[in-house]
């Protein structure tokens, strides 16, 4: 991989992921590895037509919040949070004691926060007269999960949430390497955490973009997206942690992961449809290169948006196909984890992670095996290694808001 590069790449000293892959590394990477996820299911009863869609709900039991301590942040949101967050606490903990509290920053991304605990205030309202005690309205602003991240941690520094639909936590990792770049802050805690609600499938009903069966991405007979929920985050900073590097080698080639550049675009071709041509999105992955000071031909692997709905793999197939060509593999992992809304590109550069960290086979697509002959992209469609440094992960939202973010290892 020939890295040119003019900016510094942000290094990854730690990963917490909690989906409907699972909760702990090794569930992760047994249904990473064997293409399958249990949390994926059909539901009845959310939509208010009546109507069954798939979800990818996690199973596992969330991480406990103390309400006396933690007024107003004991959400589901927030619990799903933590419990990716406690996978990297020990690098937290290692960075506050590196660089002080007030030097590390929280930048996350969602779009439903706490909703989903306003919608059950508002079912006891309709049906007892009153709001439940522990409730209030703060829990379901966008800012709350940000906040709730310092206040457990006991962090001062700079706090905010970025709420730009599909592609929230992917601005977080372009914020972040500004705010470390400019000295602003020494490490950052960057992701997003979405939980399931019924406004929000409700919303996506309405606009028919929901399937009734599992999402089929680049398939000729694909007909729309899962939702899904999930909490993923990771701690960059502009150095691997100090004591990564008296580890043993597989945990070495851990520490030698960084963010290598991002790219964004907005083409506001639309309220709600991309673009046809994907011209937003092939600026962001070409933004994207060069960021990263890579060529096109350093990408082995592209974790596509790929919701399953007609006009996003179209344009999305285009888009690739301009910049790369039909060389480089895609898939979409959005059959094992369900479109995650707001920490959809955390989630996706998470499995990015993984895939780096411990040299797993690229995701294989699952679909029907019907790919849509218009699409020139080449799919994933057999257990195969990742073959160059480094990887890409898309994510492009409402409104044209599209991110492309570059992840790979860095010699030392």
């Amino acid at each position: 991989m020939k890295n040119n590069q003019t900016t510094t790449p942000v290094y990854i000293r730690g990963c917490g992921f909690h989906s409907a892959l699972g909760a702990t590394p090794e569930q992760i990477q047994h249904s990473l590895v064997q293409g399958s996820s249990p949390d994926m299911r059909t539901i009845s009863g959310w939509l208010n037509d009546g109507s069954e869609t798939v979800i990818g709900q996690v199973t596992a039991p969330l991480a406990a919040i103390n309400e006396q301590q933690y007024p107003h942040q004991n959400t589901a949101n927030n619990r799903l949070a933590l419990s990716a967050l406690q996978q990297i606490s020990s690098q937290i903990q290692q960075a506050i004691i590196q660089y002080g509290a007030d030097r590390i920053a929280v930048i996350i991304g969602t779009t439903t926060s706490g909703i989903s605990d306003g919608e059950h205030a508002l079912e006891q309202l309709a049906a007892q007269g009153h709001l439940p005690e522990d409730y209030h309205y703060h829990q379901q602003e966008p800012a709350n999960t940000g906040q709730f991240i310092a206040d457990y941690f006991g962090l001062t520094g700079l706090v905010y949430t970025i709420s730009t639909a599909c592609s929230s936590s992917g601005r977080s990792f372009l914020s972040a390497k500004r705010l470390l770049k400019s000295g602003l802050a020494d490490a950052v805690i960057v992701g997003g955490a979405d939980t399931l609600c019924r406004l929000t499938l409700n919303g996506f009903h309405g606009l028919d973009a929901l399937s009734s069966k599992r999402c089929n991405p680049f398939s000729m007979n694909r007909d729309g997206i899962n939702i899904g929920e999930a909490a993923a985050f990771m701690l960059l900073a502009l150095t691997p942690a100090e004591e990564d590097k008296k580890q043993q080698l597989s945990i070495k080639k851990q520490s030698n992961i960084a963010f290598l550049g991002g790219g964004d675009s907005s083409d506001a071709y639309h309220i709600s449809a991309p673009h046809p041509d994907g011209h937003g999105a092939e600026i962001a992955m070409q933004n994207a290169l060069t960021d990263a000071g890579l060529t096109p031909n350093d990408i082995g692997y592209i974790n596509a948006h790929g919701t399953a709905t007609p006009l996003n793999d179209a344009m999305e197939a285009k888009a690739i196909a301009r910049v790369f060509g039909h060389h480089v593999m895609v898939s979409s992992t959005k059959p094992l984890t369900g479109h995650t809304l707001g920490a959809a590109s955390a989630v996706e550069a998470a499995i990015c992670w993984y895939i780096l960290a411990y040299q797993l086979p690229l995701p294989v697509q699952i679909n029907d095996d019907c790919q849509d002959p218009q699409l020139p992209i080449t799919l994933v469609k057999r257990s195969q290694p990742l073959i160059t440094s480094a990887v890409l992960s898309n994510s492009f939202a409402f409104g044209g808001n599209n991110i492309s973010l570059i992840f790979g290892y860095v010699n030392d």
